[in-house]
């Protein structure tokens, strides 16, 4: 096996038709990068990303960070039944496995605060050793979905050989196997 890399890269992607043509102020990609700097301890390179909705721009995107060797990908937006919203079809188009709890569990916590929770496709994909989540675009709701799921991020990418990723316990306790 090779050695971990000390930094891990984390890329965010929003997905807006009006984010990306400079209609609409992203609000989705700076709260998800709030979000993991008062959570993530280690050293981290985030870079942010915007692309339109469609589902050809977010596979193309998602492809290129995955490939390039991005631990994390960050999706936000375009997850829900909007005809414009193909974000999950374009996770699927570039994915090796799915794993269903990570949406599952976001969907129960954002049920907790609104009840259109149901209405969200959010989900999670790996490719290679990158590790794909759909998260929705409002900061409140990505505090919501991060803090639900976040503590098997970082044994999850050590599984699959991404860098690895330490996290606040007051904040966030991931979870990691004695020993491990």
């Amino acid at each position: 096996m090779s050695e971990q890399r000390l930094t891990a890269r984390i890329a965010i992607v929003t997905v807006s038709d009006r984010a990306s043509r400079g209609e609409y102020e992203d609000k989705g990609g700076p709260g998800a990068e709030e979000w993991l700097r008062g959570v993530v301890t280690s050293p981290v390179q985030i870079d942010r990303h915007i692309v339109p909705d469609g589902r050809d721009t977010v596979a193309t995107k998602l492809r290129e960070l995955a490939d390039g060797g991005a631990d994390l990908i960050l999706v936000t937006g375009g997850t829900g039944p909007a005809p414009r919203d193909l974000t999950p079809e374009a996770v699927f188009d570039v994915a090796e496995r799915e794993l269903p709890g990570f949406g599952e569990e976001m969907r129960r916590a954002s049920l907790a605060e609104v009840p259109t929770a149901i209405l969200s496709r959010q989900t999670a994909v790996t490719r290679g050793a990158s590790l794909i989540i759909t998260i929705p675009g409002k900061p409140a709701a990505i505090a919501t979905c991060l803090d639900a799921v976040f503590a098997a991020v970082p044994y999850c990418l050590d599984l699959m050989g991404a860098a690895r990723i330490e996290t606040d316990p007051a904040r966030i306790k991931a979870f990691r196997p004695k020993g491990k």
